[in-house]
């Protein structure tokens, strides 16, 4: 096995752990901590389950971009990815773009204000309520982000979109 080989399979991996935790985040978690709150055992899902997978989260996203980025190197060239340099580097350079800016809100929106809504950073409850919105908004930007970002990697090792 090659070292292009490696760090696609080690990206793959990342990836599914990144973007299968956005999903339970905001099809499981989101919607059952409502129910939590009104049965009272959202504490127990505050406390133990999401520290542990939002720190799974948050490195897996970084995993996910450094492995990535080495395997843009090694194929279109990291930078031809970045600036579109041609087509099969646009194809896989949108997907490295949407995936960046997804990078960005993990651990620039979304990791800062799930500190203060879990209680690992000091907050008042508007400070909570508002990093709540914040987090949750950036999440729902991730989801709605990993579509085209997927297709665009799929796009690329397949030889583009047929027309």
């Amino acid at each position: 096995m090659n070292d292009l080989s490696l760090a696609v399979w080690f990206h793959v991996m990342a990836g599914i752990t990144w973007i299968g935790l956005l999903y339970y985040f905001n099809f499981v978690q989101v919607p059952g901590m409502g129910k939590a709150k009104a049965d009272g055992t959202a504490a127990g899902i505050a406390k133990h389950i999401a520290p542990r997978a939002l720190l799974w989260f948050r490195w897996a996203a970084v995993a996910t971009w450094i492995t990535g980025a080495a395997a843009l190197q090694k194929t279109v060239g990291f930078m031809a990815a970045f600036t579109f340099a041609n087509q099969a580097a646009t194809y896989i350079g949108v997907g490295a773009w949407l995936g960046t800016i997804m990078l960005f809100n993990v651990w620039v929106l979304i990791w800062p204000n799930q500190k203060k809504v879990l209680g690992i950073v000091e907050a008042s409850d508007a400070e909570k309520a508002k990093a709540g919105r914040i987090a949750l908004m950036a999440s729902r930007t991730n989801t709605a982000l990993s579509i085209p970002m997927l297709m665009s990697m799929v796009a690329y090792g397949h030889a583009g979109f047929p027309l």
